[in-house]
Parts: C-alpha cells; sequence; structure tokens
C-alpha cells in the first residue's frame, strides 16, 4: 500500500508548510479511497487506490466545465487547483504514440472486426491503461480505430 502511505506524508506535509488546498485535497482524497474500502470490504491495492484518484479527477474536470457554464469562475479556480494535486498522485501518463500502440494491439489481440466489437477491446486495454490514460480519450482512439478496419463483404 505504498500509495496510501505516500498519502499521509504528502498530507504531514502539507499541513507542515499550510498548504490549505493540498492538504483539504489530500484529505478528500484519503476519505473517498476510506469508502471504496469499506463499499468493497478490503484494502485497496495500489491500483485501485489509482482507480479512485482517477475518479476523483474525473469528478474534478465535470465540476470545473459546470462551474465555468454557470459563470462560477472563483468555483471552477478552486477546482483546478484541487484538480492540480490530484494529478500529482497519477503514474505517467501514456502519450499518444503510445496509447495508440496499445489500442492497435489491443485490437489485434481481440480480433476485433469492426465497431460492434469495441467493449471486447475495451476490456481487454482498460486494465493495461487505467489511471495512465484518460477513459474518455482511450474509447474515443478505439472507436476511430475500429471504424477505419476493412469491413468484411
Amino acid at each position: 500500500m505504498a500509495l496510501k502511505d505516500d498519502l499521509v506524508r504528502e498530507m504531514n506535509a502539507a499541513a507542515k508548510a499550510q498548504d490549505r488546498v493540498r492538504l483539504s485535497t489530500i484529505r478528500l482524497l484519503r476519505a473517498a479511497i476510506k469508502n471504496r474500502e469499506i463499499a468493497v470490504g478490503h484494502e485497496l491495492s495500489d491500483a485501485e487506490v489509482v482507480e479512485a484518484v482517477a475518479s476523483q479527477i474525473k469528478q474534478r474536470r465535470e465540476s470545473i466545465t459546470q462551474f465555468r457554464q454557470a459563470g462560477r469562475l472563483d468555483l471552477a479556480d478552486k477546482e483546478q487547483a484541487e484538480l492540480q494535486v490530484l494529478q500529482g498522485f497519477m503514474p505517467e501518463q501514456l502519450s499518444h504514440e503510445e496509447l495508440l500502440e496499445r489500442v492497435a494491439r489491443a485490437i489485434e489481440t481481440t480480433r476485433a472486426r469492426g465497431p460492434k466489437d469495441m467493449g471486447m477491446v475495451m476490456k481487454a486495454l482498460m486494465p493495461e491503461v487505467t489511471g495512465r490514460a484518460d477513459g474518455k480519450v482511450v474509447a474515443d482512439l478505439v472507436r476511430e480505430s475500429l471504424a477505419r478496419l476493412p469491413q468484411p463483404s
């Protein structure tokens, strides 16, 4: 549980530095992790912690969009600051090229023939890219790649 230990260390450092945004964001993240542990009934693995961080990131992005649409730039800025903190706990993100390679490999491995096989490809691909790429971006790349496949006559 190295990531959870990192969160405790980072929380303590933020408290000592009196970094309120970082401290409150890490506390909220730790609470989300604890809630998820209660829901699944076991201590989360590092991969599951990364999923929890990714979920928090997704929530912040959605909130930023909604706050900007509502003209609440003050709240959008607060969410943006929290988003920056959360992104620091994610593993290194895959480049577009690396993601394209993994999509192509997943399509080949699953022997996908077209857009109707998207679910099968996503199921094979997501375990290796979760936390390292945005799920919406992955889905868009898979959809585009499957649409480009030659259709059987």
